[in-house]
């Protein structure tokens, strides 16, 4: 199968690549390396350099590849700067992916698999865990870009039968990942703690999160290969954990379970909680996460440890 992945270059994207070229199919990647890098690329891989905010190249991509599956992670995924900067937030997300849709529907792209947000889509839930079908209620500009673009594929599907999948994902975290993106919490803390700065958690540590880990995500995007047409599926683990637990198991996990974090207040735009309900995976996607917080950050501090990055403060 010839499958397109955006923002191949990046932490999440790139674990997908490699699962479907392990699968034997031939995927191309376009990326702008504005987030992404090149280390992430897989060598098997046909490269794009490029925005998906440039319609010429965009068509340019698809006529090369002619993908019969397009996977879309490529995105704003800066909540901060999507606060500060919701033009850009929204051109990135909503036009890109506009040109992306419109892309498809003249190549004739058999299927979209489209990565939404649940946190930040969300926003403050009033019951946990939250079901797909959970009021959306963004409380940023990249929730309400995220979440804009599952409406535009609605239309397309109903106006030219373009099948797609949403995955709205948790938070994501494992090798690969950096300090600079959206819920990095595990890589940011291990590069902290690893290079003696004492770390920093926003609010008092009780923020709550639902983590999941990379290999699990990377086979929920296998499973959309082939099922959930036209559906919304929230991926995560479905277990609630605060950052105070993240803190404690990474700190511990690097030899040093007695430091103490610095707190300081919670940013614009952040949710105290959010834990999602993964059922709807189970049923129709075939999908359940294998791989618990224990395991994975042993695997995810494991891989700071032997790739020490210069720290980013959070």
């Amino acid at each position: 199968m010839k499958i397109l992945v955006t923002g191949g270059a990046g932490f999440i994207a790139s674990h997908v690549a490699d699962a479907y070229i392990n699968l034997g199919h031939e995927v191309s990647i376009l990326d702008d390396l504005s987030r992404g890098s090149r280390r992430n690329l897989n060598p098997r891989a046909r490269f794009f350099e490029g925005d998906i905010q440039d319609r010429a190249f965009v068509d340019h991509v698809f006529d090369a590849v002619q993908p019969e599956v397009v996977n879309h992670h490529a995105a704003q995924m800066d909540v901060r700067r999507g606060v500060r900067e919701p033009l850009f937030d929204a051109r990135v997300n909503i036009l890109g992916s506009l040109n992306l849709l419109e892309a498809a529907v003249a190549h004739k792209t058999r299927r979209i698999i489209y990565v939404s947000t649940a946190g930040a889509a969300y926003g403050e839930p009033k019951s946990l865990p939250v079901t797909e079908e959970c009021p959306i209620n963004p409380i940023t500009p990249y929730g309400i870009s995220k979440h804009t673009v599952e409406h535009y594929l609605f239309t397309f599907s109903f106006l030219y039968g373009i099948n797609y999948v949403v995955l709205r994902y948790g938070n994501v975290y494992g090798p690969r990942q950096s300090s600079q993106g959206e819920a990095g919490v595990f890589a940011i803390f291990s590069e902290q703690i690893l290079a003696g700065i004492q770390p920093v958690i926003y609010g008092d540590g009780s923020k709550i999160r639902d983590y999941v880990y990379i290999d699990d995500v990377a086979q929920a995007n296998v499973c959309a290969l082939e099922r959930g047409a036209g559906e919304i599926f929230n991926i995560a683990d479905g277990v609630p954990t605060t950052d105070q637990q993240v803190f404690s198991a990474t700190s511990s996990l690097l030899g040093h379970p007695e430091l103490k974090a610095r707190y300081v207040p919670k940013r614009p735009g952040e949710i105290d909680a959010i834990c999602l309900d993964i059922s709807k995976a189970a049923r129709i996607l075939g999908w359940k996460p294998r791989v618990n917080l224990e395991e994975g950050a042993r695997k995810t501090v494991a891989f700071f440890q032997q790739t020490v990055q210069q720290p980013q403060t959070v």
